[in-house]
């Protein structure tokens, strides 16, 4: 079983930078693309960002394209979400996502996990 654990939300001003960090344990980091969601109040989740499980292609969302940074440190079994001038618009609940396809005799399935979240507030 897989246990995520986000930290580094927090209330902070428009403009301002924000890194957020999910620690990975349970399994092997190495084997699981990553990912980070949101979710405002009203919306649905929504993807933010996702990292290939060696780190070496990422996507990002086009609202937040050349403000985010996500990258990975398989050694520490960390993911990490560096998001740069934050607006109102970015306050939400960012989720941790762990995701591999296990490809098995009968077929495909999604071995997945979710923390908790961690809240990220943005003043205007």
């Amino acid at each position: 079983q897989v246990q995520l654990v986000e930290s580094g939300g927090g209330l902070v001003q428009a403009g301002d930078s924000l890194r957020l960090s999910c620690a990975f344990s349970g399994r092997s980091f190495s084997s699981y693309a990553m990912g980070w969601f949101r979710q405002a109040p009203g919306k649905e989740r929504e993807l933010v960002a996702e990292v290939t499980s060696a780190g070496l292609s990422t996507i990002y969302t086009d609202s937040m394209k050349g403000r985010l940074t996500i990258s990975r440190d398989n050694a520490k079994n960390t993911l990490f979400l560096q998001m740069r001038s934050l607006s109102p618009e970015d306050s939400a609940v960012y989720y941790c996502n762990a995701l591999r396809v296990i490809t098995t005799t009968q077929g495909e399935h999604n071995d997945e996990y979710w923390g908790q979240g961690t809240q990220v507030t943005v003043s205007s």
